[in-house]
């Protein structure tokens, strides 16, 4: 069972994670919603289209202009509150890795802290541990927040690594006082990898999922799929689907996604080529 904020998800129940980035240079959206209307209508569409957990990010994952944690607060943490005001079912989530963001965010009623760059601040894990916040443990290959991977390579190859962290990030939460079934694991395609490396982690997935902690996977247009496909940014929607498959198959939980009605659709049918969900209409053969 996973359990983050009020919901619990089973074990065989897909969970879709909006993406609602509140930054001005984000590398998908270009800052459509980095003011508070538009983001706040951007929560409205993804939880109507089946979103479960909303992902709110002040930092763009790339290089860029500098962001202080004093401007990330401010990018964030009233925003949460809002979302929580508006939403008071839905899991609120923050892309982080800076205890002192995670203590605000929390405080403002985030359910989850989504750490993409791999326990980098040892602290956050003891801010969702304080808060009963959930946690995202991610491998990041060791790289510094905001870096781009150079000459990446795994002594033991790159799943022996992500296995060996990202495990390791996640007893250390369970230890601090993180709920256990609120940790999930994620092996952070892009971050610090190749394309060959994020492509070899799509396809060891089981590997994770047989650890027992939850998988999550960003996958939305990463430039893994776009380097596969020699796709640009906007072009990259049916390789991001196909991996999500993939995924899904594999036995990946939750999926932090851009388009929600296109990734509930590819999730809505592995669940029912598993024989997890049934058809939606059964009509054919049967008159």
């Amino acid at each position: 069972m996973l359990r983050l904020g009020t919901r619990e998800f089973g074990e065989d129940q897909p969970v879709i994670m909006a993406i609602v980035n509140r930054t001005p240079d984000s590398f998908y959206d270009r800052g459509a919603t980095f003011r508070d209307e538009a983001a706040l209508a951007r929560v409205e569409q993804v939880v109507a289209e089946g979103a479960a957990i909303v992902d709110i990010g002040g930092v763009k994952a790339g290089p860029g202009e500098e962001v202080t944690v004093a401007e990330e607060v401010r990018r964030t943490a009233g925003f949460v509150a809002e979302v929580r005001r508006r939403h008071p079912d839905v899991v609120i989530s923050v892309d982080t890795w800076r205890h002192e963001v995670g203590e605000a965010v929390c405080e403002a009623g985030a359910d989850l802290l989504n750490d993409a760059w791999g326990g980098v601040d040892p602290r956050l894990a003891e801010v969702a541990a304080r808060h009963g916040a959930g946690l995202v443990c991610t491998h990041a290959g060791g790289a510094r927040p905001r870096t781009l991977p150079r000459r990446v390579a795994y002594e033991d190859g790159v799943m022996t690594d992500i296995l060996r962290v990202t495990t390791g990030l996640a007893e250390r939460a369970a230890g601090l006082g993180v709920r256990r079934d609120g940790i999930l694991i994620d092996p952070g395609h892009d971050f610090g990898k190749s394309t060959r490396h994020s492509l070899e982690a799509t396809r060891r997935l089981d590997e994770m999922a047989a650890t027992g902690w939850p998988v999550l996977v960003s996958l939305s247009h990463k430039d893994f799929v776009g380097e596969t496909l020699d796709r640009p940014v906007k072009e990259r929607l049916l390789g991001t689907l196909a991996t999500t498959a993939v995924s899904a198959w594999l036995g990946a939980r939750v999926y932090r996604v851009h388009e929600v009605a296109e990734t509930r659709q590819v999730l809505d049918m592995v669940a029912s080529i598993r024989g997890h969900r049934p058809p939606a209409v059964a009509r054919r053969g049967l008159a």
